[in-house]
């Protein structure tokens, strides 16, 4: 037993588990100190832009149609009620990505994100996989990033922790 024991301490680290899981658990204390920075970067970048195509739907800025030109649009393709849901979206985009962006109300948010994309997917499945040829790329990842929020909450640095405090 005493000869077992004094084995399993002599093993070098790449034999306790592999090299990649000693280059992993090196990595892992480098990165820990920046889990909370990380999940900020992600929740902020989702939100700020989708902020452009609310902005789009909404106000007609950046080349965007408007409430009415998304309307056209939406009615064009067949979609009932398309005032109403250019509403929808573009309040989903805007508003959802300003509070997405600050953590506020995260998970409610990110589950209408989340639905919103999963319409867009469906929309654009005819085109194919790339975002280039106005494929389903684009929604699908950022359908799953907003599922991420929806298991995961706001994080460290959101006002919902803030507010929860």
């Amino acid at each position: 037993m005493t000869q077992q024991t004094t084995q399993r301490a002599a093993l070098t680290p790449a034999e306790q588990g592999g090299i990649f899981a000693v280059i992993n658990r090196r990595l892992d204390s480098v990165a820990q100190p920046f889990d909370g920075v990380a999940w900020l970067a992600l929740r902020a970048t989702t939100g700020l832009l989708l902020v452009p195509h609310g902005a789009q739907k909404l106000f007609g800025i950046f080349g965007g149609g408007g409430i009415s030109g998304t309307a056209g649009f939406l009615e064009s393709v067949g979609y009932p009620t398309p005032t109403l849901l250019a509403i929808l979206i573009g309040c989903v985009e805007f508003f959802g990505g300003l509070m997405l962006t600050f953590g506020l109300l995260t998970r409610f948010i990110a589950v209408a994100i989340a639905v919103f994309m999963a319409f867009a997917v469906l929309f654009h499945l005819g085109n194919g996989f790339f975002w280039t040829a106005r494929g389903y790329e684009y929604p699908l990842f950022w359908a799953v990033a907003a599922l991420f929020f929806v298991v995961r909450g706001g994080g460290a640095f959101s006002l919902d922790r803030k507010l929860s405090a």
